[in-house]
């Protein structure tokens, strides 16, 4: 894509510490002498409700996953319109802002900057450049806090930030340019979740049927007395889990500790949990005094199952192999306990992860519009198919082997994922910086917009709302991903 890309012919030092060597012909500008901010309220609060994705900028809160609640009423919400930048002044380092493309209702504690007139065709680049990497650097020094997670962009930390400015067709090359390499990009990671949808459905096929029929195709069966599980071996139990295994529930995020000593310990959230693995790469520390930790302290053997998300992935599950020796889990993740003289682990893994698993928790899920949830009692009613040990460990194994290959073809694909995803974000950055001329490149694409299929939110590494419109004062909760 970035095939006979070059730098720019001519550059200068610009002055400015995280965009350093810049085109010889480019201004670097104040943010006061571009934006000014704006602070119109609702009367009315009927607008279109708006939130700030890390992934997407700005988007109407009905096409997201938000875990915050709502408000009673909107009225006195900031109004923002198509081409303003939103930003939540205590996620701006974290990639909360962007510019907007509807008209709709922020958090009275966002920034709304609007461009001044000799810069209103900027808005694309804008979009991009705020939102890059190399720009986050500035954020980052310009918010102010205590806690990494309440750090502050005020109105005038932000306007004083320097902006590099190409001439006004160049920019529009700019956009163009990156708004074709969006879509290629999007283009080729839908398709790699589409394989992964594909093979995760195979393996799930696998899984189901060893989990509740076993390995011998001649087996007795008799009615497991679940209506869409239907036969079992006869042999088997069938059981709650509330009769096999504890159910722990984790840590109660933003409580005040006042006179407690605390100590500093890791702990998993929702985004830390995946199916059939668990994602360790971005871990968060929370200060608590031991007698809090110990109730929420995981062991090595503990399965680890969501509380709410996306329908399709509620009840996802993996095992804890203690990855961090001591580690703790918040309320949105529940750590189950099996009492392994009944129930193996691995075994309820797989019972989670089988056709009867999503079966159960869609049924029993309560949902909203984007969102569905269970609770501990819910997930306790459980029903699970049990096995004698012995033949529970033969299953585990067999299906680790039927599924080995389908793992690693999963494995590999979001590899590749990632890499695309880190490649994108250092194209942008080395492009709204200056690094590489699109000009030509801009020039020799061809005329419209190509349409691309949305990428599947689920996947989206790193898409998080992050203190919503519906949040009353514009704190992030620590919501999941």
């Amino acid at each position: 894509m970035i095939g006979g890309l070059k730098p720019y012919p001519q550059m200068k030092d610009s002055g400015v510490p995280w965009l350093g060597m810049a085109p010889a012909h480019w201004d670097v500008r104040r943010g006061k002498a571009i934006f000014r901010s704006i602070d119109v309220r609702s009367s009315t609060g009927t607008e279109e409700l708006l939130t700030v994705s890390s992934d997407r900028g700005v988007v109407p809160r009905s096409s997201a996953t938000v875990t915050m609640f709502k408000a009673e009423s909107y009225v006195g919400y900031k109004l923002c319109w198509p081409g303003d930048l939103v930003i939540n002044s205590l996620w701006a380092w974290g990639r909360g802002l962007g510019v907007a493309r509807h008209h709709g209702i922020v958090s009275s504690a966002y920034g709304v900057y609007r461009l001044r007139q000799p810069h209103k065709t900027y808005s694309g680049y804008i979009h991009e450049l705020a939102r890059s990497a190399p720009f986050n650097w500035e954020l980052q020094v310009r918010s102010k806090g205590i806690w990494v997670s309440r750090l502050q962009l005020t109105d005038e930390a932000f306007l004083g930030a320097p902006f590099p400015i190409p001439p006004a067709e160049e920019q529009a090359a700019i956009v163009r340019f990156l708004d074709h390499a969006d879509r290629r990009i999007r283009r080729y990671i839908r398709a790699k979740q589409k394989l992964i949808k594909l093979l995760e459905e195979q393996k799930q096929a696998i899984i189901h049927r060893a989990v509740t029929r076993g390995l011998d195709p001649n087996v007795r069966l008799k009615p497991s007395g679940v209506e869409w599980l239907g036969d079992v071996p006869e042999h088997w139990e069938v059981r709650r889990l509330k009769d096999v295994a504890g159910v722990q529930t984790g840590l109660t995020l933003g409580k005040a500790y006042l006179g407690s000593p605390t100590e500093s310990y890791p702990y998993l959230r929702v985004a830390n949990v995946q199916v059939g693995r668990v994602d360790l790469r971005h871990v968060k520390h929370i200060d608590v005094p031991e007698r809090e930790a110990l109730g929420a302290m995981l062991r090595s053997g503990d399965v680890l199952m969501t509380e709410g998300g996306d329908i399709d992935k509620l009840g996802r599950g993996c095992v804890w192999h203690a990855e961090i020796p001591v580690c703790l889990h918040q309320n949105h993740v529940f750590a189950v306990r099996c009492d392994r003289s009944l129930l193996l682990p691995e075994f309820l893994v797989g019972l989670m992860a089988s056709q009867h698993g999503r079966a159960y928790f869609q049924l029993t899920a309560k949902q909203t519009t984007n969102l569905a949830a269970t609770n501990s009692t819910t997930l306790r009613a459980f029903p699970i198919l049990r096995p004698p040990l012995d033949e529970q460990q033969a299953i585990i194994d067999d299906i680790a082997r039927q599924t080995v290959a389908l793992s690693n073809a999963v494995k590999d694909a979001q590899r590749e994922i990632s890499f695309l995803r880190e490649y994108h974000t250092r194209l942008i950055g080395d492009v709204v910086t200056g690094k590489l001329d699109v000009r030509e490149a801009a020039a020799r694409l061809p005329e419209g917009a190509e349409e691309f299929e949305p990428l599947d939110e689920a996947e989206v590494e790193g898409d998080v709302e992050e203190g919503d419109a519906g949040d009353s004062d514009g704190v992030p909760e620590e919501a999941e991903a």
